[in-house]
């Protein structure tokens, strides 16, 4: 039987309502009765005590709020009555232990990769068309619809043919989509394409940080040449991209197909050369075949998205308890989502092996919360309304649910937005909570797989990582199951404890990575791309 009330950590003062609780119920939880105030919704907390203004609201252990007025016993925390507030920090304080998970089912298990020269191993074969400025995206569209009509053959779609019908004769009936079938002329080679809109007329900063973002794709093993196009006047000097890509990985193997159009004369000229020099890459990159490797190679990117009350007790956890799970038998994990770590940056300095990535951490967040500052923001404005409606009312609350993708390993490196990831164990890497600039960092910086948590559901993915969508909650994997790959809303049911859930998401993340499954975000062609600018993004 499902429980009605949860305190996530003892020393709370709130509680978390797992079911709706109509005005007057009573609930017994840890030997105490609370009666509630008014009707509060699943997700939502309610106080566990009187409260007064000033007082702090905790939960997860830490404080996520302070009262703004008197909230009485069984009266449901809002927006209204709590704001913002979190810990102030003193830098490391303490080494924290930690007891890794038993891994003996785990430290013998492998799954099948792609091998790349420099040791590295994907998860996928991809050919990757990219412009080093916005000037050349019609080009790369260009290239992408002659290429996917030519190597996929795609058969029209269901809502094609609605359209189709329609048109026709207005009859909408009985409309079929022929079974899906591969159609690809290259069986083991993926080609994509991607567009901006950087690489010139912005800050000199933010064009060679995208320089660095795109060597770091080239760099993730889940890639096995690219074909970039330059217009030739830009920011983003082709050479200022070869010269980031030569500092990451100076004994490059993989081939970089380059043309800049102001050289090479014509829009025809130059796709004809495009097409002939990608197409012998794409050719010779379709020989390599997925082998056995270890999971160790595997690097995980964590991150939440569209998140509600249920996330940081639910699927959060559970991805945290996959990230000690990989970092016990040697493997690499990256937490991100900077803005959604505040208030919890004093345990997450502590958990830094080395004291210098503690300072480093620190000052990360501090820059980044004074640029958005500068801007007449903070990061008490990152709670979006979808995370408030659904329980998330301060950013503090929002951040310590977040944390819990990180599990309690030790931190072995903290990475700046665009440091690639070669520490096995808990990365720390900086990007804003925004969805795709969040997943496109963490791909840049060497995941090969992102694991997105929801409570409220995005379609979201990335053009060269597959993204598994873990829902908090049951509803949403039966509202929308073309777009959630995993229920972690078995916890909240109490159907499976949160290690239970992780070995079974543990088994699955297998599974995609070698090419046995494919996730919702790749069934629905979600290939997204955002880059950070470093101005003001939470």
């Amino acid at each position: 039987m499902q429980k009605k009330v949860l305190k996530v950590n003892p020393k709370d003062n709130v509680i978390v309502a797992l079911l709706d609780l109509p005005a007057g119920e009573s609930v017994h939880l840890d030997g105490a009765d609370y009666t509630v105030v008014k009707d509060i919704k699943a997700k939502h907390k309610f106080a566990a005590t009187d409260f007064e203004d000033g007082d702090h609201i905790i939960m997860y252990g830490v404080i996520v709020g302070k009262a703004n007025q008197s909230i009485k016993k069984g009266e449901v925390i809002t927006t209204e009555n709590v704001k913002h507030q979190s810990a102030k920090v003193q830098g490391k304080t303490e080494t924290l232990g930690w007891i890794p998970p038993n891994i003996d089912k785990w430290k013998n298990r492998t799954f099948m990769g792609y091998h790349r020269e420099d040791g590295q191993v994907g998860t996928e074969n991809v050919w990757l068309f990219f412009p080093l400025v916005f000037c050349e995206n019609k080009n790369i569209e260009t290239l992408k619809d002659i290429f996917e009509k030519e190597l996929l053959h795609e058969k029209a779609s269901k809502h094609q043919l609605l359209l189709r019908s329609l048109l026709n004769d207005g009859e909408t009936s009985d409309i079929a989509v022929e079974d899906e079938e591969d159609t690809r002329v290259f069986k083991n080679i993926d080609v994509r394409f991607i567009t901006h809109q950087g690489g010139c007329g912005g800050i000199r900063q933010d064009a060679e940080a995208l320089g660095r973002l795109f060597a770091g794709y080239v760099n993730n093993p889940n890639v096995a040449g690219a074909t970039v196009l330059s217009l030739g006047c830009q920011n983003l000097q082709v050479q200022i991209f070869m010269d980031a890509l030569h500092t990451l990985a100076p004994n490059n193997k993989k081939p970089i197909v380059v043309y800049e159009q102001q050289k090479s004369g014509t829009i025809d000229e130059m796709l004809t050369g495009v097409i002939k020099d990608s197409y012998e890459g794409i050719k010779k990159a379709n020989d390599i075949e997925r082998k056995p490797a270890p999971i160790t190679k595997l690097n995980i990117g964590l991150e939440c998205g569209g998140s509600d009350g249920f996330s940081g007790i639910s699927a959060n956890p559970v991805l945290g308890e996959v990230s000690d799970i990989m970092a016990a038998v040697g493997g690499t994990t990256m937490l991100a989502e900077f803005p959604e770590l505040c208030g919890v940056e004093q345990e997450l300095v502590n958990r830094c092996i080395n004291d210098e990535d503690g300072v480093k951490f620190l000052q990360l967040m501090k820059d980044f919360e004074k640029s958005v500052v500068a801007a007449g923001s903070g990061f008490d404005m990152n709670p979006s309304p979808g995370n408030i409606k659904d329980g998330l009312i301060t950013d503090a609350m929002k951040s310590a649910g977040a944390a819990k993708k990180g599990g309690a390993a030790p931190i072995v490196e903290v990475l700046d937005f665009t440091e690639y990831a070669t520490k096995p164990g808990l990365n720390l890497l900086c990007t804003p909570g925004n969805d795709a600039e969040c997943t496109t960092a963490l791909v840049g910086s060497g995941a090969t797989v992102v694991l997105f948590t929801t409570g409220l559901g995005t379609p979201m993915g990335n053009p060269i990582a597959p993204v598994v969508k873990i829902s908090s909650n049951t509803a949403l994997a039966e509202k929308m199951p073309d777009i959630i790959d995993f229920n972690a809303g078995t916890v909240i049911s109490g159907d499976k404890t949160i290690p239970e859930a992780a070995d079974e998401l543990l088994e699955y993340i297998i599974t995609v990575a070698s090419g046995e499954v494919k996730t919702k975000a790749d069934l629905l062609n979600q290939n997204d791309f955002i880059p950070w600018r470093r101005g003001v993004s939470l």
